[in-house]
């Protein structure tokens, strides 16, 4: 209800009227004057209240008269009275009934109540109720009523005091309340400015307003008050304290500072009055230095008062916040004395209060700015704003260091913290371990600072400076000065930061818009902002930095790290986004320093800080220096791990603390990454050390993941970070993954610290890698932190990958051939993977159109070839292939570079590297040969031959050999379209050559290209065709004899030139230089697993076989392209090049080569014509050799995929080989060419067979060569097929040197190895297959002779020459040279080294063609001019004489039967010519041959048995019957010394001498009885025949018998002789024997005798045959019954010449 309604107004009438009454009933007896006035004052009352409506303001106007009454009552003095009356005053005051007089009344009334001490309480209401309600009161009144209430603020009453106080407080706030009421009243006008006087006197007031004015006054005397001098508005005042008066002024500065800024009176009065009172109060504190005794200063100093000084630095704190700019000046003194009071020297609670003074100004930022602009940026002014910053610093700092006097122990040891100790050592048992407190605090190098909560952040809130009731010094908690200090910090911070980021965004904002809408125009910044900005920054960081840095460093509160860290990020950030480099690097490097182990050497940090100490900032004489952290830090150990060091250290040891400082440099660089600059050096050095005490490793794409460190002291990690490290390898990745944020410029900045990063690792490796190597100790792993992160930055940029591809991959490049194994596997590892990505990224343009961003992708993988270590070319090679497998088809201008990588294989390289190339190049070929440019066909075929060629990997060599036949066949099938591409690029290359003037280059230029791509083939293939590996030799040439044979008709015939003589005669040659030079050493068995064959161990075997396959290669093209080759003109000379390979390898001292030679010498001969008739081109193919599968009409396909057929096949290869099918050659001219071609071969051949049959000359050393069996069989079987050719020309001459090469080649031995392979068993009468051969040549010359004309025949004798030489071999085997060889009956294997043959069966057989062919040419002329039957004979005469010594039984009767059959054919020839005198010389030759055989020197061997003795008596007999038949009975045409010889021969045979060896029991049957028998009988019939022409004979066969005869009679007469001396003792067998055969001699003669004429005989003979008579009767007497027997048989034919004698005349006529 308010106080004008009618209610309000009719109660306030009734209370009126009821005080005044009270009043009157309390006066009644008292004071009748009081009593009277307050009845009239009733009659008053209800008197305006019934004549006015407007009854309020009549009562005001009225109120002197209405206030009387009470006021009387106030004089009584009368408490009670007294009380009533202030009462009801009251009342009327409260409903503004008051008027100005009544008002002054009113005071005056209370002045004196005052003055007699009455009713204080009640007088300070009522002065309040006053002033408050309404404004009548002012000028001296209001004066009067203000001393009023300071006089009663300085009562003996403490409640009084107290309470006027508040009054004071509330009236003077009351009276600076009208002034701005009034203000706001007169807002609207404008006023008349009055002319300003020259020196404004601090009296003209005059221009002020009422409510103004009294401010002013009022003012204007606290200031008098407070300076201790006399008031000029408010008389009467006697007593007064300063701190009061500081008070009093301080409310008024901080509640109305629009009055002292809009009134020029009230700044005058700041200026003049407050500040110089300030100053001059200022003046102890200052001068004070705590512990400097007063006995040396000669006055006594003023000790600073707490009160007082504490109430100054409130009213600085106000004026600085308020009236800064008014008071510039003034200020600059006010922060310098600020300053001041935080040194060390001044007692503990004034650096309390001015540090909580500082932390107010510190919550301004705005306020900061100002300073830094009025007074850091001007000339000559003090620096106040760094100042302030270094003292705040220099406080933190001094705080720590233990200070030496004037404090009480209580205040550095307040026997509040419970984890003190009362020594300084008290901290560090309490440390950590202690669980009494868990109190957040700063310890530093033994100095244990608790910290407090002060203030909430932002807010200033202090505790000392609102201490107004403590008069004494209070004392400070430990650690408050701090707590206060460090939030003032980082208000400090927070608010510069945040305030110039917010204006720096605002800015960029502007420049954004000014940009869309102006884009052709530049935005220019004011630069005014900016300087400021960077001044401040410029200023403040050095003190900031050391600050945070020492409290980083000591603090053990994780909230508190926050901060700090929180404090030092913004800062660097802020810098950077500033520019300013220096302080930017330097609160990274604080930060970088925290992460790290205390002490931990990093030279990136060392470096800066060195950089920063050294400019040690001086603040007010004392230095400070930005301190490096101390080790005795008590946090919770996290991690120990290894330092990352060249030199090996210990572990090192890493807090909770330095993990939460390292996920700030997370941050740092996560979030300000794009102002870091320069600095990522600093920020990655840091991060990598830490990654690698921590033991992260990189993991796939770069990321880091937990991993073990490999060896050495092992990381050790607590659970707490365990659980923190994911998080932090995760922010780590997060860090690179934002680069792709960053701009270029930052981008650069961010892969250059990478890189230098990654070299400084690099050296520490390699550093490792030498100290290792001295001593042995376990290999340490690089870091590659720097590495994975290059990887993981190229990977997210890839879409700007070309500005930042040549510093990464060239880095990377380095990194690859680093000695050490991980730190190369890791640049291999990023290397391709940044490649592989960027092949697959989905770049704009596509790399497809993008040629040089293709070829900028790949060189990098080409530049790893260069690099020696194996593992990286191993990782480059799977990369390589994953690229084939992934963008194989989109390489395009890329593959000359992926083959270059593939194909840059060397032998010294592992053979899993090789694999891995190979496997690629297999891709390769299996699926992109259709998709790469033409161009790159001859590279794939170089890369083959390259991975033929290496020696690591045999498996690989073959399979690339059967790559190159897959290639010839994709060329085969592609052909049309690869000869397309091909002769364009030529002509594009040919136009280029033209431009420059150059020739074009390129390998067998001359013929087409895609000729030339099959010569590279071939070439390739020859080289492997040499390779120093039999199994790659052999698989070679098969693939390239292949290769010509089936695809060579594709090639144009000049190509074939160079085919034959570049590529075949080539690779001859080096084989044959290869296999003539090769080693003949044993090859040890590969690693004892493999066993080589013993016609493979040595190289030399080895060579042999290739030499073979080549040979027959080149052989079979020869024979299959005959036509084609024969146009190319010099076909000649290729021809007897080709025989003279032939040649050399038929005479190599290698029986597997020399055989295969003449196997190729058989094929070239062999050669089939090929079909005339053209209408048949499939035979015609055939016979060109291309396989019958080509000429299928289904084409097979590559490996791989079908290819297309491009035209039919047949179409090309008429194309190709038209002119040989259509027009064979002409006969005459190939005739004639044909022969010479011939005789060539023939001469090769002969020389051939000379070389090899010529035996050794001179003593054999061990290792002469001796041809092989086959060799020589083959050689000999050459020749028929060779005569076929030559026949024509072929004469005696060419006989001769045919015989001699037969003859060799049947001596020649065998080696003892071969021979059970070769030889027969002895027994059998088996040919080889040699011998065979030979005889099979001659039989061929033989049949040739004798179809051929006359001429020829002169040839036979030569040929029984021949056959007759082998016919000896039987008796006399052909020596060899000097060569020894054993005869094989009596070799044993292993003893002999050559084995002569068995020639028996081939001397035999030689025998037998010989009778034959003498059966068809007995009568030849040359025959018997030649005197062959004699030669026959002469050689027959040999096994005859030998008989049982032959070699083999078989061929003396061999030869005896031949012997037989030529007599029988020549004996007439002979007869029939014996007027010639061509046989003379033969007779005596068959005399002695007879005679040699019959009565042979050798004896029969013993264990002949009956049966064959006898076989071979009757042969004997048989020659006797040829005697008888065939000679004797022509002896008128036979000389007669023959005739005799024979007589004196079978003489011989009649008389028989047995041979002694003979047991008994044989004795009657070996005596050849038979034989003697013919003989005898052959004798007598010839001795008594009537045909004896001359007397001589007749004597001869007369003088025969008589020896006979008489022989007998010996023998008969001693037998007797000899039976009778014995008496019982039997003879010896052989002389029984003996005796029984001359009683069968004597018998036979008698036969004789009787069958011939009696006139045939001779007398004589008859008288000794009657004469033996009488002795053969003395016989009969003996005792043997064998004996017995042949006496009577040798008795009984002497009956018939028993008869009467006739007359002896008759007989002597006769």
């Amino acid at each position: 209800m308010s106080t004008s309604s009618p209610e309000a107004v009719k109660k306030l009438l009734e209370n009126m009227q009821t005080d005044l009454r009270s009043l009157s009933m309390e006066c009644k007896k008292k004071f009748p004057p009081v009593k009277e006035a307050a009845e009239s004052g009733i009659v008053k009352i209800k008197t305006i209240a019934a004549r006015n409506t407007d009854v309020l303001t009549a009562l005001k106007e009225n109120s002197s008269e209405v206030v009387q009454p009470f006021l009387m009552g106030c004089g009584t003095k009368e408490p009670k009275i007294t009380q009533l009356c202030l009462a009801a005053i009251q009342r009327l005051m409260s409903h503004e009934v008051v008027s100005e007089a009544a008002a002054g009344n009113i005071i005056n009334m209370l002045w004196q109540l005052m003055e007699y001490g009455l009713e204080e309480l009640k007088l300070l209401q009522t002065v309040l109720v006053l002033l408050t309600t309404n404004t009548v009161v002012h000028d001296e009144v209001l004066s009067k009523a203000i001393v009023l209430c300071f006089r009663l603020h300085f009562t003996k009453d403490n409640i009084t005091n107290n309470t006027a106080a508040a009054t004071v407080r509330q009236v003077v706030t009351v009276v600076f309340e009208r002034m701005v009421a009034e203000d706001e009243r007169f807002k609207g006008i404008v006023e008349q400015p009055p002319p300003v006087q020259g020196n404004t006197n601090r009296r003209s007031v005059s221009t002020l307003r009422p409510s103004a004015k009294d401010a002013y006054m009022l003012f204007q005397d606290l200031c008098q008050l407070v300076n201790a001098d006399a008031p000029y508005w408010l008389v009467g005042m006697t007593e007064m304290t300063r701190t009061f008066g500081l008070e009093l002024l301080e409310s008024v500065l901080n509640d109305f500072p629009g009055v002292f800024l809009q009134h020029q009176e009230f700044s005058f009065l700041l200026k003049e009055r407050v500040c110089p009172l300030v100053i001059k109060l200022f003046s102890p504190n200052i001068k004070f230095r705590q512990g400097s005794s007063s006995a040396a200063s000669p006055a006594p100093v003023e000790k600073p008062y707490f009160p007082i000084c504490m109430r100054l630095l409130r009213v600085v704190s106000v004026l600085i916040k308020h009236f800064y700019s008014l008071l510039v000046t003034e200020c600059e003194i006010f922060l310098s004395l600020l300053v001041k009071f935080l040194d060390g020297e001044k007692p503990q609670w004034l650096r309390a209060v001015a540090v909580e003074s500082v932390h107010r100004l510190c919550v301004q930022p705005h306020l900061l700015r100002s300073f830094c602009q009025s007074y850091d940026m001007k000339q000559h002014s003090t620096k106040v704003f760094r100042d302030i910053v270094n003292a705040l610093g220099s406080f933190i700092q001094s705080l720590f260091i233990v200070p030496n006097s004037g404090i009480t122990p209580a205040v550095s040891l307040p026997a509040g913290s419970g984890a003190q100790g009362a020594a300084q050592g008290g901290p560090g048992t309490g440390g950590v371990g202690s669980n009494l407190t868990t109190q957040a605090a700063f310890e530093y190098r033994g100095t244990w600072i608790p910290l407090m909560t002060v203030s909430v952040q932002g807010s200033a809130k202090a505790t000392y400076l609102e201490m107004l009731d403590k008069v004494e010094p209070p004392s400070i908690p430990e650690g408050y000065a701090m707590s206060v200090a460090f939030s003032a910090l980082l208000d400090l911070v927070r608010g510069i930061t945040s305030m110039i980021e917010r204006e720096l965004s605002k800015e960029e904002d502007l420049a954004a818009e000014f940009r869309e809408g102006h884009p052709d125009q530049e935005w220019q910044p004011q630069p005014g902002a900016h300087l400021v900005w960077e001044e401040m920054v410029s200023a403040c960081w050095c003190g900031l930095l050391a600050a945070l840095s020492l409290l980083l460093d000591a603090s053990t509160d994780e909230t508190a790290t926050e901060n700090i860290l929180k404090a030092e990020l913004t800062m660097a950030s802020l810098c950077g986004r500033l520019g300013l480099v220096t302080p930017r690097d330097a609160f990274i490097t604080a930060i970088c320093k925290a992460s790290l182990p205390p002490h931990y050497a990093l030279t990136v940090l060392s470096s800066n800080s060195i950089n920063l100490s050294s400019k040690a900032y001086s603040i007010q004489g004392q230095s400070v220096q930005i301190i490096s952290p101390s080790s005795e830090s008590h946090q919770q150990v996290v991690a120990v791990g290894q330092p990352l060091s060249a030199q090996p250290q210990g572990t090192v040891v890493l807090t909770s603390k330095n993990i939460q400082c390292m996920r700030t440099l997370l941050n740092l660089a996560h979030c300000h990454g794009a102002v870091l600059g320069t600095s990522w050096q600093l920020v990655l050095a840091t991060l990598q050390h830490l990654v690698w005490i921590l033991g992260l490793k990189p993991a796939v794409g770069g990321a880091l993941k937990p991993g073990r460190a490999v060896e050495g002291p092992s990381t050790v990690l607590t659970t707490a970070v365990m659980t923190d490290l994911p998080v932090i390898a995760n922010i780590l990745s997060r860090l690179f993954e934002s680069s792709q944020y960053l701009d270029d410029v930052s981008l650069h900045h961010l892969i250059n610290a990478l890189c230098s990063l990654s070299l400084e690792a690099m050296d520490m490796a390699n550093g490792n890698n030498k100290t290792r190597r001295l001593s042995f100790l376990s290999f340490e792993e690089p870091s590659l932190f720097a590495v994975a992160k290059l990887l993981e930055t190229g990977l997210v940029n890839m879409d700007r990958i070309e500005i930042l591809w040549r510093p990464l991959t060239g880095h990377l490049l380095e990194v690859c051939q680093h000695p050490n194994s991980r730190m190369r596997e890791w640049g291999a590892e990023a290397l391709t993977a940044l490649i592989k990505a960027g092949l697959a990224y989905n770049h704009d343009p596509p790399l497809s159109q993008n040629q040089r961003l293709q070829l900028l992708l790949l060189n990098p993988l080409k530049e790893l070839s260069n690099v020696l270590h194996a593992d990286i070319r191993q990782k480059q090679l799977e990369s390589v292939l994953q690229i084939l497998q992934s963008q194989g088809d989109s390489l395009g201008p890329g593959w000359p570079l992926v083959l270059g990588v593939i194909g840059a294989i060397r032998n010294d390289q592992g053979e899993s590297l090789i694999r891995t190339a190979f496997q690629c190049l297999q891709l390769v070929v299996t699926d992109f040969l259709p998709t790469m440019p033409c161009t790159c066909l001859q590279i794939v075929v170089d890369v083959a031959g390259s991975f033929g060629l290496q020696n690591q990997e045999l498996n690989i060599s073959l399979t690339s050999i059967g790559l190159l036949w897959n290639i010839s066949d994709y060329f085969f099938q592609r052909g049309e379209s690869i000869i397309q591409e091909l002769e364009k690029e030529e002509a594009a290359l040919q136009k280029q050559a033209q431009e420059k003037g150059e020739t074009l280059n390129r390998p067998f230029h001359p013929a087409p290209p895609f000729d030339c791509l099959w010569l590279c083939l071939y070439a390739k293939l020859g080289e492997l065709c040499v390779d120093p590996r039999p199994a790659v030799r052999k698989s070679a040439g098969q693939t390239l004899f292949s290769t010509i044979a089936a695809h060579g008709t594709l090639l144009q015939q000049p190509t074939w030139h160079i085919v034959v003589w570049k590529v075949l005669f080539h690779l001859l040659n080096r084989v044959r230089t290869s296999s003539t030079t090769a080693d003949k050493e044993k090859i040890e068995s590969g690693g004892g697993n493999i066993l080589i064959h013993h016609s493979r161990d040595t190289a030399e075997k080895q060579w042999a076989e290739t030499w073979v396959l080549t040979l027959a290669g080149v052989a079979r093209i020869f024979n299959t392209r005959r036509y084609l080759l024969q146009q190319l003109g010099d076909f000649f000379e290729a021809w007897e090049v080709q025989l003279n390979h032939i040649q050399s390898a038929a005479l190599s001292k290698n029986n597997e080569v020399s055989l295969a030679a003449l196997k190729s010498f058989q094929e070239i001969l062999q050669i089939v014509t090929p079909v005339k008739d053209s209408d048949k081109v499939g035979d015609a193919l055939a016979a060109m050799g291309v396989p019958p599968v080509l000429i299928d009409p289904l084409s097979a396909s590559g490996p791989g995929r079908p290819l297309v057929r491009s035209d039919s096949l047949v179409e090309r290869l008429t194309r190709y080989n038209g002119a040989e099918l259509q027009n064979p050659p002409p006969g005459e001219e190939s005739a004639l060419e044909d022969s010479a071609l011939w005789w060539s071969a023939w001469n090769t051949w002969y020389r051939t067979g000379t070389d090899c049959t010529r035996p050794p000359s001179g003593p054999t050393e061990k290792f002469s060569f001796i041809p092989s069996q086959p060799f020589l069989t083959a050689l000999i079987q050459i020749f028929p097929a060779l005569y076929q050719h030559i026949k024509a020309k072929f004469s005696m001459d060419e006989l001769k040197k045919l015989g001699v090469i037969l003859h060799g080649a049947v001596s020649v031995p065998i080696s003892s190895d071969a021979s059970p392979f070769i030889l027969p068993s002895y027994t059998e009468a088996v040919l080889t297959s040699l011998q065979e051969a030979v005889l099979t040549a001659l039989d061929v010359l033989q049949k040739a002779i004798c179809v051929g004309p006359e001429n020829l025949q002169v040839m036979y004798p030569a040929i029984f020459e021949q056959l007759l030489l082998f016919v000896e071999f039987s008796c006399k085997p052909p020596q060899y040279g000097r060569v020894e060889t054993k005869h094989v009956a009596n070799a044993k294997y292993n003893q002999a080294e050559w084995v002569a043959l068995n020639y028996v069966p081939f001397a035999e057989r030689s025998l037998e063609v010989l009778v034959d062919l003498y059966h068809k040419t007995a009568c030849h002329k040359a025959v018997i001019n030649e005197k062959v039957l004699q030669n026959i004979i002469k050689t027959l005469r040999m096994p005859l004489g030998l008989k049982y010594a032959c070699p083999s039984e078989t061929t003396w009767k061999l030869a005896v039967s031949s012997l037989l059959k030529v007599l029988s054919i020549g004996l007439p020839v002979a007869r029939q010519h014996a007027s010639s005198g061509k046989f003379e010389t033969m007779w005596p030759e068959l005399a002695n041959t007879f005679e040699d055989f019959l009565f042979t020197k050798s004896t029969p061997p013993d264990n002949l048995s009956i049966q064959e003795f006898q076989k071979n008596e009757a042969i004997d007999v048989e020659v006797v019957q040829l005697i008888s038949t065939e000679i004797l009975p022509f002896a008128n045409f036979i000389p007669k010394d023959f005739v005799g010889q024979i007589m004196t021969m079978l003489n011989k045979g009649s008389i028989h001498s047995q041979s002694p060896s003979f047991t008994e029991a044989e004795i009657d049957v070996r005596m050849r009885e038979e034989f003697s028998k013919v003989c005898f009988e052959t004798l007598l019939q010839f001795s008594f025949s009537n045909k004896v022409s001359t007397p001589q004979e007749g004597y001869i066969s007369r003088m025969a018998l008589s020896v006979l005869l008489k022989r007998s009679q010996d023998v008969l007469r001693r037998y007797v002789e000899d039976e009778r001396l014995s008496g019982r003792c039997p003879l010896p067998r052989q002389q029984v024997t003996e005796i029984i055969f001359v009683l069968k001699a004597i018998s036979t003669l008698m036969d004789s005798l009787k069958k011939t004429q009696p006139e045939n005989v001779d007398g004589n003979t008859w008288a000794q045959v009657i004469a033996l008579y009488p002795t053969l009767v003395e016989c009969i007497t003996c005792s043997s019954t064998e004996v017995s027997s042949a006496l009577k048989e040798a008795l009984g034919p002497f009956k018939d010449f028993m008869q009467p004698p006739v007359s002896r005349v008759q007989n002597g006529e006769s």
